[in-house]
């Protein structure tokens, strides 16, 4: 084992303050360049006419198979276990301790220098090589042998087996003490010396057990000494195999990151570095914009290439010391060692910043964006669970508010103590009856009759006062209480819609309903039972369903969705041109309606590029044979241009706010009777 550490160094080990590195590295330097020089010595003065033949022979393999390691899986070194190791012992056994250590200590200088290392690095290998030889030879003098150059050992029987593996032993655990001691300063001595122990001893062992057969080979028949090579290639392979298998296990196959398992590891040792330095880091959780959206129209293969192509650009936008993973899906993570907040949200912007010119896959020209959350340590969180969850939630809040970075903040964080205190109370609210629904009414552009309202859920908090749908509603679908909230929301309306039937108003009333609505089996039953219990007609109640959930393309999905066309309820497309439906996708599902988000209604006037889009919005609903509606009209100026376009519908403030039932109720009454008398329909409510 080499002193190489696998992972890029953090910073430079200090040769000035005590240390284990310094502990382990100044005697190690010291006495094995010592040995080296005396081994030179005597080497270059002693009668090689005994050792001959055998000794170029051994000397030149070891030189050769210097340049072949066995790569170590998470261990401390990529040039790992040499099988040069074999001969290395084989020597010390046979023409003693300094022929060894020259030979070693040589072909390890070459190998170092053929791959550039710093100089402490070969200084340091050359050192615990020939500390870790003469370990070994203590074992062999303890023996009561004592080969040189001048008198090779001679025949060997099976009695030397024994002091030969505990001359091996002494070498392998000599050489993982004095390593695991100088990288001690990446992470705890126990951690270096666990590291990989059991695939470490398992592959050196299988490598110094071929040194008493070279000993034989080389007593016997030296000649034959090359084809002791074909084990040690054999040993080599199969090693291969087993670190191809780990680092399978670790990375992931697409992007050829980090997976989530490896992941982990680095967060944790990284956690041990930063207590142990007291240091700041920055972890940074990654997530593709609509990259769902791309893989739903596009193809999973086009969603795989993109990941891909991603995943380039992101190693390019980080630091060689940060560690980067794929923790699954469209979801990276970075580690960013030694940085405080600024470091870590330059790295972030950089990122985004990667993203800036599109990316050009099966002739298409895709434009990504990514949303990016940061947590710190120590500051936001001391675990690696809590840096998570932390960057989780801030990379929410860079999503939802479209910034694309975002650093944790607890004013921000859904699961804070007021937050999980709001989960509480909106149980309470549900058990007790405290929400409500108010109703907004949609009307016809062509002749202002009335097609329906919306159903609007509402919280009048007895200490908060109003809490907004939007606080409250991502609150239930995080927290696995959405189910409850839609539960309540069709039985109230349902209700309403009962009362209106008694008055002879015969309204229907859209409810929305989200994807784990959809999904959970339960919703065809509820509207069934609401149906019966009130006796009211399927058609009294419609669906409306985000573009979000149109695009998830499972059976499970169109099967409930069916189901429900197949009762009478009518299913709305809400939010219309937000996302990333497929024309196709449209056609297959019972959709009865599309409704045109505020986002292009608010810009809209003739000419206007927003104008063209709802002229194509209605033009598409209309082939689909369906109506399209407009959401979010607050002007007469907007109502007209939606008549010039076509549009069927319209709802928002510029026909009426939302109204609680009995306002409700009044403002549907009122326009029936204005109506009926022909009132012109440029006279809205207010």
């Amino acid at each position: 084992m080499s002193h190489d550490s696998r992972r890029p160094a953090l910073t430079r080990p200090s040769f000035r303050r005590a240390s284990y590195f310094t502990a382990f590295w100044y005697p190690s330097v010291f006495l094995g360049w010592i040995a080296l020089i005396l081994a030179s010595y005597h080497v270059l003065t002693a009668d090689l006419s005994m050792a001959g033949a055998p000794l170029v022979m051994a000397a030149l393999l070891l030189f050769l198979l210097e340049l072949r390691p066995l790569v170590q899986g998470a261990g401390h070194d990529p040039q790992g276990v040499v099988m040069s190791t074999a001969f290395g012992m084989a020597i010390l056994f046979l023409w003693g301790p300094y022929p060894a250590i020259l030979v070693v200590s040589l072909a390890s200088l070459m190998s170092d220098l053929r791959a550039r290392k710093p100089p402490h690095k070969f200084l340091f290998n050359v050192g615990q090589y020939s500390v870790s030889l003469l370990s070994g030879w203590l074992v062999v003098w303890l023996a009561g042998e004592h080969p040189s150059l001048e008198h090779p050992l001679g025949h060997a029987g099976a009695a030397d087996l024994i002091w030969m593996l505990g001359a091996c032993a002494m070498y392998f655990f000599t050489n993982l003490v004095l390593v695991s001691g100088v990288l001690a300063w990446t992470s705890s001595m126990w951690e270096q010396l666990s590291a990989d122990f059991v695939h470490y001893t398992f592959t050196t062992f299988a490598v110094l057990a071929l040194s008493p057969l070279i000993v034989l080979v080389a007593n016997e028949a030296w000649e034959l000494m090359p084809l002791l090579l074909l084990p040690l290639v054999l040993v080599f392979k199969i090693s291969q195999m087993s670190l191809e298998r780990e680092y399978q296990a670790g990375h992931d196959p697409l992007t050829d990151l980090p997976n989530r398992m490896l992941f982990q590891q680095a967060l944790a040792d990284e956690l041990a570095v930063a207590h142990r330095h007291q240091r700041p880091f920055g972890l940074l959780l990654i997530d593709l914009d609509h990259f769902k959206e791309v893989n739903d129209t596009l193809g999973h293969h086009v969603g795989d290439q993109l990941l891909k192509h991603f995943s380039e650009r992101l190693r390019s936008s980080v630091r060689p010391t940060d560690h980067l993973a794929r923790l699954g899906g469209d979801e990276f993570a970075v580690i960013v060692p030694d940085a405080d907040e600024a470091d870590v949200s330059s790295i972030a912007h950089r990122i985004r910043e990667s993203l800036a010119s599109p990316f050009a896959l099966e002739g298409l020209l895709l434009e990504v964006e990514a949303s990016i959350g940061i947590s710190m340590h120590p500051e936001h969180g001391m675990l690696a669970e809590d840096l998570l969850r932390l960057s989780d939630v801030a990379m929410y809040v860079a999503k939802d508010a479209r910034s694309g970075v975002a650093i944790y903040s607890a004013d921000h964080d859904r699961n804070s103590a007021d937050r999980l205190g709001l989960l509480g109370e909106l149980r309470q609210a549900l058990d007790e009856g405290n929400l409500t629904l108010h109703y907004q009414p949609k009307v016809a552009l062509s002749d202002d009759s009335l097609l329906g309202v919306e159903a609007l859920i509402r919280w009048q908090h007895p200490h908060r006062g109003f809490v907004p749908p939007d606080e409250f509603i991502p609150l239930a679908e995080r927290s696995g209480i959405m189910h409850l909230l839609t539960d309540r929301v069709i039985t109230m309306a349902l209700e309403q819609a009962a009362q209106w039937r008694e008055l002879g108003l015969h309204v229907p009333i859209a409810v929305n309903v989200s994807l784990t609505d959809v999904l959970s089996g339960r919703l065809g039953e509820l509207v069934l039972e609401g149906l019966r219990r009130h006796d009211l007609p399927a058609g009294t109640l419609q669906m409306e369903i985000t573009e979000r959930v149109v695009a998830q393309q499972t059976e499970e999905l169109h099967r409930m969705l069916l189901e429900l066309e197949s009762m009478g309820v009518t299913l709305s497309l809400d939010d219309f041109g937000t996302g990333y439906s497929s024309l196709l996708r449209l056609q297959s599902l019972p959709v009865g309606e599309i409704k045109i988000d505020r986002a292009f209604v608010s810009r809209l006037a003739p000419g206007t590029q927003a104008a063209g889009i709802v002229r194509s919005v209605v033009e598409l609903a209309h082939a689909l044979g369906m109506p399209a509606i407009a959401e979010g009209v607050e002007s007469r100026d907007e109502w007209d241009v939606l008549c010039q376009l076509g549009c069927d519908g319209a709802q928002g403030w510029y026909i009426s706010r939302p109204m609680a039932g009995e306002q409700a109720t009044a403002w549907i009454s009122e326009h029936l009777r204005a109506r009926s008398g022909a009132e012109p329909k440029s006279q809205r409510a207010s």
